[in-house]
């Protein structure tokens, strides 16, 4: 496989990644202020419920089917036109916040779809990944990804409150379309490798989409090793997400802080996310990178162990956690999605980043609903020693597992398989 690549891949792939990481920020920008308009407006929790349940939306019940769509065709064609219809909902929003036209429905709408246009660019651009860049650079790439998201994560808010102070909503939202444009911009002038197979067919039937959709999904059943690695990722949703969700109530009824203490807790966190995006991309991890994603996974749960047992005036143990638990973020899941990467074969991959990110987005209302009512019974730093204690024993089954433990040279395996075949 390594043939496919030049001299000049870095060339190639960092001139689409530094555009879509404008893009990343923008729409961070253009979230955080529809989102603070809401609050502002409404004052409901109900409102801002909704909102997050029509931006799950997509993702839960749309992201298989839209991987089968990636899979078949152009990738290229997906990034632009995704990054160009979310430029194009955005412009209607400015449209209506300049003319005073603007009504929650409305947002309702633009965030799903917004996100609608995410699913459809998100997978496309994973499983370009693999096609642009070396298999022995996954790693390190990925980790470049996970800082820039915590990078965007840490900035993008405070720079969204500090424009909101400054200017009018529909003159902020004008950053989205041209971070879109310096997206685009690359794109149009950058080649990607098209997989072989199916991909530029057309699917003519829902019946054809629903068979594509069964494949991928039969594709990951018959692969134990990949299918116990997606499980993993979606248990960590489950056992993690709560515990962030939670935090404020943590801060302020286990600790009795206020809005800089949960400031400190979410900034600590996101500059833990970049330091390990920036120890993955420099390292690249284990030879076998299993190993590296299940280290991180049993750091994670280190961290949140640490948050458990903070006792009430010992708030510094617990961003001490709090910092662990994001540098090992990167690391467990950078590691992953380069295993992913490298090993599935380019033409099942959008399928397969689509189930895994529906299953995950599935977990956070799933997850919520039950630990809600177990805090409850548990306390607040109850569900962080299950979340902590859940990690390890995740990672102590999968360095168990020779399923898990084998999975890069069960994907060497398929591979030379699949070619030695395809020359027959």
């Amino acid at each position: 496989m390594q043939d496919r690549f030049n001299k000049n891949w870095k060339t190639k792939f960092f001139s689409i990644w530094t555009g879509q990481a404008f893009s990343l920020l923008g729409s961070q920008v253009v979230q955080f202020t529809l989102i603070w308009y809401l609050t502002k407006e409404t004052g409901s929790a109900a409102v801002l419920a909704t909102s997050t349940f029509v931006s799950l939306l997509p993702n839960v019940f749309f992201a298989p089917f839209i991987g089968a769509l990636v899979d078949r065709w152009d990738r290229k064609r997906i990034m632009i036109f995704s990054d160009l219809m979310i430029a194009l909902i955005t412009f209607v929003l400015i449209i209506l916040f300049k003319t005073d036209q603007i009504k929650i429905g409305y947002i309702y709408i633009a965030l799903f779809l917004r996100e609608l246009g995410g699913v459809f660019h998100w997978p496309s651009m994973r499983s370009s990944t693999s096609l642009l860049v070396p298999n022995d650079q996954m790693a390190r790439v990925e980790g470049m990804n996970q800082s820039m998201r915590g990078l965007i994560n840490v900035v993008g808010p405070p720079l969204a409150a500090l424009l909101l102070d400054a200017s009018p909503i529909h003159n902020i939202l004008l950053i989205d379309i041209v971070t879109a444009v310096i997206a685009v911009a690359p794109l149009l002038f950058v080649s990607i490798p098209k997989p072989v197979t199916d991909a530029g067919q057309k699917i003519t039937s829902a019946r054809e989409l629903w068979n594509d959709v069964k494949v991928g999904f039969n594709y990951l059943w018959n692969w134990k090793g990949m299918f116990l690695l997606t499980i993993t990722a979606t248990l960590l949703n489950f056992l993690i997400n709560p515990g962030f969700t939670l935090s404020p109530l943590l801060v302020t009824q286990h600790f009795s802080g206020g809005a800089i203490q949960l400031s400190l807790v979410e900034s600590v966190f996101g500059i833990g996310v970049i330091l390990g995006g920036i120890i993955l991309s420099t390292w690249g991890g284990f030879k076998k990178r299993i190993l590296t994603s299940l280290s991180g996974i049993i750091g994670m749960g280190v961290g949140m162990l640490l948050i458990a047992i903070a006792p009430t005036d010992q708030f510094k143990v617990a961003l001490a956690g709090m910092f662990i638990t994001g540098m090992m973020n990167p690391i467990a899941n950078g590691a992953l999605t380069a295993i992913m990467q490298s090993n599935v074969k380019p033409e099942m991959q959008g399928r397969v980043f689509t189930t895994l990110n529906s299953m995950a987005s599935a977990m956070s209302p799933i997850s919520m609903v039950i630990a809600a009512p177990v805090a409850g019974i548990v306390g607040i730093q109850g569900w962080f020693y299950i979340g902590g204690l859940g990690c390890i024993v995740i990672s102590l089954f999968g360095l168990t597992n020779s399923a898990m433990m084998n999975i890069e040279k069960e994907g060497q395996h398929r591979t030379q398989t699949e070619k030695t075949e395809g020359k027959e």
